[in-house]
């Protein structure tokens, strides 16, 4: 029951279902991801921490980035099935297609010139 909990508890959030939307197309830094919502990186920190208590991203540590992504094909069903209901809940959502242009543009640009000018804020 508490795993049925932590992923509710991640799901109502708009914030968290938009990083979810966005991982689709593959890994991102944290520093990408906070580019994209232009919050303060604690607040997106605490949003990957609740979703990665409920399973439903994954991280790896590269220096000194850290990059999210969605789980594999080896997550529970349930972890799986909610990602699956979470796309096909959300895809044709104007704002998903908004991320995803910017995310576009956010990929072209440098880690380390992105981190930069979050920490000059």
């Amino acid at each position: 029951m508490r795993d049925f909990m932590y992923l509710t508890k991640a799901l109502a959030d708009e914030t968290r279902v938009r990083i979810l939307m966005a991982l689709r197309g593959g890994e991102l830094c944290v520093c990408q991801i906070t580019e994209l919502f232009g919050m303060a990186p604690s607040t997106v920190s605490k949003h990957l921490s609740i979703l990665f208590q409920a399973g439903l991203v994954e991280s790896r540590k590269t220096d000194r980035w850290v990059y999210y992504r969605l789980p594999d094909k080896k997550a529970p069903a349930m972890v799986r099935g909610a990602l699956a209901w979470v796309n096909k809940a959300n895809e044709a959502e104007p704002q998903i297609s908004a991320d995803t242009k910017q995310i576009k543009q956010i990929l072209k640009t440098d880690l380390a010139e992105i981190c930069k000018r979050q920490c000059k804020k």
